[in-house]
């Protein structure tokens, strides 16, 4: 199936279209990278997981989700908002300027569509810190943004709103928005923001997963192969 999304000159103005970050804009997970060079520098924080190991072994069978919240607090502990923020934009920086991660075409396809005219909106996962750094070291800092956020708390920065899935349309609902024509996504996660979208999106997706996806919306997903 061709793409459904491609911007033009003829293609109506003023759409709204969502993109995800993390898989699609980015090949990969921001925020894990962030984690992991917090760990890669630091053998205080691998310390810090040592005893966590019971806990995490018990946690993984039944939810990756909560295993890597741990990690996540342990990698934070003791790190107050204005340091995480400062750290985070410090990453965001070293990883523009050093990965070749970042998707061009997805990268390419979103400045189309705000050439166009489209009203355009990045709604993930990833941090709002994080990524809003990313985003503006890319030149789409003043992209409207829906993200995760962190919350203070007295051992650090830990998991506060966690926007995925369902939460999305929650997020979405609060900035104003409740009708959407395009929507980019590489993961099943995202089908309660990919079903209600004119024209859902599937972003470089295994036979399996546009099989998966095509079931959970009802209909034939777009399909993009992009690098």
């Amino acid at each position: 199936m061709a793409p459904p999304a491609v911007a033009s000159d003829d293609v109506q103005a003023s759409r709204v279209v969502l993109f995800d970050f993390d898989g699609v804009l980015l090949h990969g997970d921001a925020f894990y990278l962030f984690v992991r060079s917090r760990y890669a520098r630091s053998w205080l924080r691998k310390l810090l997981v040592l005893p966590c190991l019971p806990w995490l072994l018990l946690q993984l069978p039944f939810s990756r989700r909560h295993a890597a919240r741990t990690l996540v607090h342990a990698a934070l502990f003791g790190t107050s908002e204005k340091r995480y923020q400062a750290q985070a934009r410090a990453f965001a920086v070293e990883l523009v300027q050093h990965s070749r991660l970042f998707n061009r075409d997805a990268l390419r396809q979103l400045r189309r569509h705000q050439q166009a005219g489209d009203r355009v909106i990045v709604v993930t996962g990833c941090e709002q810190a994080l990524v809003g750094g990313i985003l503006e070291q890319l030149g789409l800092g003043d992209i409207e943004l829906l993200a995760s956020r962190l919350r203070s708390s007295w051992a650090g920065m830990r998991t506060g709103f966690h926007n995925i899935g369902a939460n999305k349309l929650k997020a979405l609902a609060a900035h104003g928005v409740r009708a959407w024509q395009l929507a980019y996504s590489d993961s099943l996660m995202d089908v309660p923001m990919l079903k209600p979208a004119a024209e859902p999106v599937l972003v470089n997706g295994t036979p399996k997963l546009c099989k998966k996806m095509d079931a959970a919306l009802g209909r034939v997903v777009g399909r993009v192969e992009w690098q």
